[in-house]
């Protein structure tokens, strides 16, 4: 059984001190019914709880760690950094040289802007858009995230789908008024929107991989469709890639898919998972921005120092040539996740266990479904008990998931194949367990 004696004792206190004991709800393990391990530090593949436990780790703090934990250029270079000052609230020759790095590997971004987080990202391009365009609705997918900005809080995904609550108190009638919902991978749906109000839109924003309702890829042509409707409506069409952007591939998904938006939103990969992010794309769009243009976004915090030392770093890492005969990193994870779920799905067909195994490059999940999963409300049908016996086993076993099936899991560079092979075995049991569970 799991020693989580210290964890618990400090999960007690923290619910004195913070909301439900966290400062991100899905911390809590509310939707797996068990306490949280309170993590005390991290490796490459490996996280350390304060009861001395050691895990394998498949969250890499939701998606950005992937080189890894404390990869050691990442960490010469901070504590480099941090001698010469964490903060100036001034421009740096490090914000410029992490943009080209960005700019090389996503060409629709013309003009960068740095940010701090990824709700900054996906708040400040809709103002944009709505400032370039003049108009007030957008468009957004349901199931898909763009995190806890009002306009987006309208039937959203991820820890919003896991309690149950499609739109948040304190979200005004007016605001989600201007915000229209429709189902994800549902071309009909948005075919219909933009036909019967393309002309009032000012953007579609979507999950272009969604992430926040388990991992779930587009229908073939799907993007496409919307590409297309966007261009015809004079609609601005925003990536929200702060989960996907060099992960669904090195270029994410609009390079996975060769679709074109006209902004995008990158996360905390490009901090290498420090706080920042970033949204960019056209340069006529991106112009309108002040102090370029009249549309206001500011941040004291944006382009800090350290957290554009371990983006460029990390970016580095991952865009380095491979050596001959190797394949590049973004290829050696998804090899890396392949393998994962080919053996996953080998161990559930072993113990009778039926699952949908998903993957987009190095983001992955599977779901306790009989049939393949391609919406939210696919998502949610998935067997939620299922995956809390599942969940816990694994946890148990040493290996460190989301506490939720609505979260995307994650392959980094630190994961070795014995990790991988560990791993496959440790879901075998895992997956045993839930068939004993139903019988």
């Amino acid at each position: 059984m799991l020693n989580l004696e210290k964890s618990l004792a400090a999960f007690n206190e923290a619910k004195t001190l913070m909301p439900g004991g966290v400062n991100s709800p899905v911390r809590s393990y509310a939707n797996v019914d068990c306490n949280p391990p309170f993590i005390a530090k991290a490796k490459g593949d490996r996280i350390f709880d304060i009861d001395g436990n050691e895990y394998i780790d498949y969250v890499g703090s939701w998606g950005p760690m992937v080189v890894g934990h404390a990869h050691p250029n990442v960490v010469k270079a901070l504590q480099e950094a941090v001698t010469r000052g964490t903060s100036y609230g001034a421009p740096t020759l490090l914000e410029s040289e992490l943009a080209k790095l960005v700019m090389k590997v996503y060409p629709s971004i013309e003009v960068i802007r740095m940010v701090n987080s990824g709700t900054e990202a996906t708040m400040s391009a809709l103002r944009l858009a709505r400032g370039y365009t003049g108009r007030d609705k957008i468009v957004k997918f349901i199931g898909c995230y763009h995190g806890h900005s009002d306009s987006l809080l309208v039937n959203a995904g991820s820890g919003m789908a896991t309690f149950g609550v499609p739109s948040s108190p304190g979200v005004t009638k007016g605001t989600a008024a201007d915000t229209i919902s429709v189902p994800y991978n549902d071309v009909e749906a948005i075919t219909k929107v933009m036909d019967e109000m393309g002309d009032e839109i000012a953007a579609v924003i979507i999950e272009p991989v969604a992430g926040n309702m388990g991992c779930v890829p587009p229908k073939q042509g799907y993007l496409r469709k919307i590409r297309e409707l966007t261009q015809a409506h004079g609609t601005i069409l925003i990536f929200d890639e702060v989960m996907c952007g060099f992960r669904a591939s090195l270029g994410g998904a609009q390079a996975a898919y060769g679709i074109t938006p006209d902004l995008t939103c990158l996360g905390k990969i490009i901090g290498g998972g420090l706080p920042v992010a970033a949204y960019g794309g056209r340069r006529d769009i991106m112009m309108k921005v002040s102090p370029a243009g009249p549309v206001y976004q500011a941040g004291t915090l944006s382009g800090n120092p350290l957290a554009m030392t371990a983006g460029i770093e990390t970016l580095k890492l991952i865009t380095a040539e491979p050596e001959p005969g190797e394949a590049d990193y973004s290829r050696m994870l998804t090899l890396k996740t392949k393998k994962l779920l080919l053996g996953w799905l080998e161990k559930a067909k072993e113990a009778g266990v039926t699952i949908q195994a998903h993957q987009a490059g190095s983001m992955f999940g599977i779901f306790f479904n009989e049939h393949e999963v391609y919406n939210y409300d696919d998502s949610c049908a998935s067997d939620q008990e299922a995956f809390k016996v599942w969940f816990k086993s694994m946890l148990e076993q040493g290996i460190y998931l989301a506490p939720s099936q609505f979260e995307t899991l994650f392959m980094s560079g630190a994961h070795s194949d014995e990790d991988i092979d560990r791993t496959i075995e440790a879901a075998g049991k895992a997956f045993k367990a839930v068939a004993e569970s139903r019988r």
